[in-house]
């Protein structure tokens, strides 16, 4: 998987994904045009429609439906350093279910890739492309 993101102005940036771009901005009080969500929301926006596949997908797979799924996530924003905790996903399923059909949700929520990736600390690795410095006329 590969995504791209370019600078655009201020502090607002293109994201490419296959054939989909999207922007991400800042609110005008952080310095942007809030011309789109900010990185936070899209990591929240990225658990909870992870979160609704799988949701959607079960309940599909069951004939019980999945219409009408809708998944709200929060978190609460700390420092330092600045990071987000305390995650809630709330799925609501426009169906009724059986105690055993609300377990089979639950799992199936659960193994949803973003959340698996949060409960598992990734590695990352930053690699830096910087031109260098033009020498100075002695």
């Amino acid at each position: 998987m590969e995504i791209k993101v370019t600078h655009l102005d201020q502090v607002r940036f293109a994201i490419q994904a296959r054939n989909h771009t999207i922007v991400c901005d800042q609110p005008t009080d952080s310095g942007g045009q809030d011309a789109g969500m900010t990185p936070p929301e899209f990591l929240l926006a990225s658990l909870g429609s992870c979160a609704a596949f799988y949701a959607v997908q079960y309940l599909k797979t069951r004939k019980l439906g999945g219409e009408g799924v809708q998944v709200t996530v929060t978190a609460e924003k700390i420092k330092p350093p600045a990071r987000l905790t305390n995650f809630v996903i709330r799925v609501s399923a426009p169906v009724e279910l059986s105690p055993e059909h609300i377990e089979g949700l639950n799992r199936a929520v659960h193994a949803c890739l973003v959340h698996n990736t949060l409960l598992h600390t990734p590695q990352i690795s930053i690699e830096l492309a910087v031109s260098e410095a033009a020498p100075q006329p002695a």
